[in-house]
């Protein structure tokens, strides 16, 4: 009966690899994030803003993402988005590690749509008397958005935002059909280089199961702490 080789991911070239595989999909998730929530927080205030071009701007980015597989908007913004830059700006990419540079905008862009409609349902949730009452007070849409209604919406659109978070750590995967070397990509590498199928994809199996209960577990300590308001 076959042993699970423990020596391959405690030691040698091929723990390298697979560790820097890890330490890359984290470094995915911790940029993508912030820039998916704050995409996500512009795209659902201009998707409640009163000028209809800015509700239309809004909603076609939020459909064009949302409708589209991550695997062609990884695709193509791999090959078809450089073919439109100047040959210095291609050369510079190809140099700065463009496999990472598109799976960054890409995960950001479709990650944010999503978030931008839970952002959004959480304004909506929000009594509608508040945003006007802010109004009444003097203050402009923007800032009323701001100071009152964003504060709230934001504790209620929480769990779906956890949700779209583990679904963005999930989804990092999908950037190795572009090249990048993140867990997937060097546990593959590892397979091919050693047939330890078993050891290389159980390491990423219980890396990416390890950093899902980690954000949930961070998730639910927020709600702990931060329970919903009743109305």
């Amino acid at each position: 009966m076959p042993t699970f080789d423990f020596s391959l991911l405690l030691a040698g070239p091929y723990h390298a690899m697979l560790w820097a595989g890890l330490r890359l999909s984290l470094t995915l998730l911790a940029v993508t994030l912030p820039l998916a929530l704050l995409l996500g927080l512009l795209v659902a205030v201009l998707r409640l803003a009163p000028l209809a071009p800015l509700r239309w701007t809004g909603f076609l980015f939020v459909e064009s993402q949302r409708n589209i597989p991550l695997l062609a908007h990884m695709l193509f913004w791999y090959f078809g988005a450089p073919e439109l830059l100047p040959e210095s700006a291609r050369e510079w990419l190809y140099q700065h590690n463009i496999e990472a540079i598109a799976a960054v905008v890409s995960l950001s862009l479709y990650a944010g749509a999503f978030m931008a409609e839970d952002i959004r349902s959480g304004i909506w949730s929000v009594p509608t008397v508040q945003l006007e009452a802010a109004r009444a007070l003097g203050l402009g849409f923007v800032a009323a958005m701001r100071l009152v209604v964003l504060p709230q919406a934001v504790r209620t659109s929480v769990p779906p935002l956890v949700s779209q978070t583990l679904n963005l750590w999930k989804d990092t995967s999908i950037a190795t059909v572009i090249g990048t070397a993140e867990l997937m990509y060097q546990a593959a590498k590892v397979e091919s280089a050693t047939f330890k199928s078993f050891e290389a994809f159980t390491f990423a199996t219980v890396s990416y199961l390890g950093i899902s209960l980690a954000i949930t577990a961070l998730a639910a300590w927020y709600q702990h702490r931060y329970p919903p308001r009743s109305a």
